[in-house]
């Protein structure tokens, strides 16, 4: 699965366009719809925000006349407002101008020089309407400008003009400095998105070529990359992690084929020989049948080693289901030492195991005697010249935790999580076990993840090792 991760990696880079000219180009693009948005509402739309701006202002100006109307400092009013706001007011009373900034303000209309406006004034007037709005072309200024009459009361009215397009050079002036911005900005563009799109691909090409050189089954690359992201180290951290774990399961399958041959060669190599024996130079009846014992023997060994593998290949694949059921776990202890009795008489082991108090505990009974079988016998391959194997209950509040020990060479530190692969060995030469298969530790393992157990082993080195695992209390 890691392997074809890398592989992907390595088409995809072959299937997209290069990395620089994508990133160089959705720079350029993104620096392209800035300056386009900016043309767009500084010179498209200015008249537009423009005549938006003076509308409202016009309208406020006009609430306030209108509040201050009457009043002592009203015409001090008018003054300070015409000359915030550049509006042209005109305020009238019967057929007389009581007040007029129009000569003073820039782009205001002349009544009294427009007779079109003069007449729409008058009209105004005698229609005793309170409200009234023009648009209309300036003729002085050739320029559009929003006209209000407002009734103030019954012989005062009110005028306000203003222009609605800019009179000076604004937009010009906007847009010979937009196109100077402009060709800056897409000049910087072009050389910062280059300079950026080399230092951010470099790692990523780097990468490329070290998983390129990894599919090709090359483990000498290296994917930790110098760079300022976070996401680009992570990636070299998880593809170094996966070159590692493949190069250990490439080791592993070199090292399965190579012991799963010699345990297959041995027994296959022996049953062909006693056959050839009996079938070229026939023996007696007792020396028969001790050959014959010899091949089933062998057999069985054979059996065993074809069970075990299709048994961990179940469990690496989570086909294998939990049957959990309550049963008394010293009892079952007991029953497996008993099977192992037989090493006592042949071969002189000894199995130490004192604990009498009945736990019942839940968990799946088949393989959790094929734990306690396979530590047994792992304990029975590697215990020291006194051939004593312990197991010990110790209990708390929470767990039971179960501790098979020997009395070995014990196992570097730096070995410990080493042991539970398959045919692991801490001598590379391969000894053929005297109980199990060499994979039995494997298959230990899943069945602890299987039923979510901690587990672990303490070892010193000529001291032993003790393995052991944590079942929680009913």
């Amino acid at each position: 699965m890691l392997l074809l991760e890398v592989l992907d990696i390595n088409l995809y880079m072959k299937k997209n366009k290069s990395l620089i000219l994508k990133i160089f180009l959705y720079l350029s693009i993104f620096a392209l719809i800035i300056l386009i948005l900016i043309w767009i509402f500084q010179i498209f739309l200015l008249n537009k925000f423009y005549e938006y701006y003076k509308t409202r202002e016009l309208t406020n100006t006009i609430n306030l006349i209108k509040n201050n109307y009457n009043t002592d400092e009203f015409f001090n009013t008018l003054e300070k407002v015409a000359y915030r706001t550049d509006l042209c007011i005109e305020i009238t009373s019967g057929n007389e101008t009581i007040y007029s900034d129009i000569q003073n303000n820039k782009g205001c209309i002349n009544f009294n020089q427009n007779s079109k406006v003069l007449k729409r004034k008058v009209d105004f007037i005698n229609s005793q309407k309170d409200y009234f709005k023009l648009r209309i072309i300036n003729p002085t200024f050739n320029n559009m400008t929003l006209l209000y009459g407002i009734k103030l009361n019954n012989t005062d009215y009110i005028f306000v003009n203003t222009s609605i397009e800019p009179l000076d050079g604004t937009v010009n002036i906007l847009k010979n400095q937009l196109i100077s911005v402009t060709i800056i900005i897409l000049i910087l563009t072009i050389i910062i998105a280059y300079f950026l799109s080399k230092s951010l691909s470099k790692p990523i090409l780097k990468l490329k070529k070290s998983a390129k050189a990894l599919s090709n089954g090359n483990y000498d690359v290296d994917f930790n990359v110098e760079s300022d992201i976070d996401e680009i180290k992570e990636l070299g951290t998880s593809l170094e992690y996966a070159k590692d774990v493949l190069k250990k399961t490439d080791e592993l399958r070199r090292d399965l084929l190579s012991n799963v041959s010699h345990d297959l060669k041995t027994p296959l190599t022996m049953i062909k020989a006693y056959a050839e024996m009996e079938r070229d130079f026939p023996s007696t009846k007792e020396k028969r049948e001790n050959n014959m014992s010899i091949v089933i023997e062998e057999v069985d060994r054979l059996n065993l080693l074809v069970n075990d593998i299709l048994e961990l290949s179940k469990l690496e694949s989570n086909i294998q289901k939990l049957n959990l059921e309550e049963f008394d776990l010293t009892k079952l202890i007991n029953n497996i030492v008993n099977h192992f009795k037989i090493f006592s008489y042949t071969k002189n082991y000894e199995f130490i195991f004192d604990f009498k108090e009945e736990l019942i505990i839940k968990a799946d009974k088949q393989k959790l005697e094929q734990v306690i079988y396979n530590l047994i016998g792992n304990a029975i391959n590697y215990t020291g010249s006194d051939n004593k194997v312990y197991i010990n209950l110790v209990l708390d509040k929470k767990n039971i935790r179960v501790e098979i020990k020997d009395t070995g060479k014990g196992i570097k530190e730096d070995e410990l999580d080493k042991v539970w692969d398959k045919y692991y060995k801490s001598e590379k030469k391969h000894k053929r076990n005297t109980i199990g298969t060499g994979i039995g530790l494997s298959i230990v393992k899943n069945i602890f993840i299987l039923h979510n157990f901690k587990y672990g082993i303490i070892s010193k080195v000529n001291k032993g090792s003790t393995f052991w695992f944590e079942i929680p209390r009913k």
